[in-house]
């Protein structure tokens, strides 16, 4: 998706380029890294991404496509800035069941309306992911890609594992630490590309 680079983004970029080479990283996957470095300030997060080349153009052909962009929390849903998201962690829709997290009911719920072909996005609740994981065991719901960087001390880490061997195309990572901002900027990383793309 073309668009107008402010600046600041420019001149942020440029400073990160010089703090950490992400050259050898193909292209969807240095578009994620990048992003998220930038969006975080924090070099640290290149070597605990989790980044699978072939899922992410997938995804970013997916959404280029117009598949239905599914996000576990409101605030994931705000930082995408190009795309609308679907979100039921506080629709009055949702029944929670006792026991499930509003998160992880929102999830359950978005699944019965898009079984198959979604981009689904968790920064926040590793409930939720993991609620995503057990319908797509089940057979469910076929996702096209799930991102998923939660965060926390509580299963942040446990799910992002059980995401991985699951085998679904996914972008994850190693550690605890994850959160909305993170995951919105890997989706925008897959709508937007390298800010920098003009000047090569």
């Amino acid at each position: 998706m073309r668009r107008l680079v402010h600046p600041i983004e420019r001149e942020s970029y440029r400073i990160m380029r010089a703090m950490v080479d992400t050259s050898g990283l193909p292209r969807h996957s240095r578009d994620v890294a990048e992003r998220i470095v930038h969006t975080t300030a924090d070099p640290a997060w290149i070597g605990d991404l989790v980044l699978d080349e072939a899922a992410l153009s997938r995804a970013a052909q997916a959404l280029s496509s117009g598949a239905a962009l599914i996000t576990d929390v409101r605030m994931v849903a705000a930082g995408v800035t190009a795309r609308e998201a679907v979100c039921f962690v506080n629709s009055g829709r949702v029944s929670v069941p006792s026991g499930k997290t509003r998160a992880a009911a929102g999830i359950a719920h978005a699944a019965t309306l898009h079984p198959a072909g979604a981009v689904w996005v968790v920064g926040n609740a590793p409930t939720a992911l993991t609620e995503l994981l057990m319908l797509a065991a089940k057979g469910e719901v076929e996702p096209e890609m799930v991102i998923g960087l939660p965060v926390g001390f509580v299963g942040a880490a446990e799910s992002k594992l059980a995401l991985r061997e699951s085998g679904l195309p996914q972008l994850s990572n190693v550690s605890a630490r994850g959160g909305s901002n993170v995951a919105a900027a890997a989706v925008n990383a897959l709508l937007y590309g390298d800010p920098l793309e003009d000047e090569k």
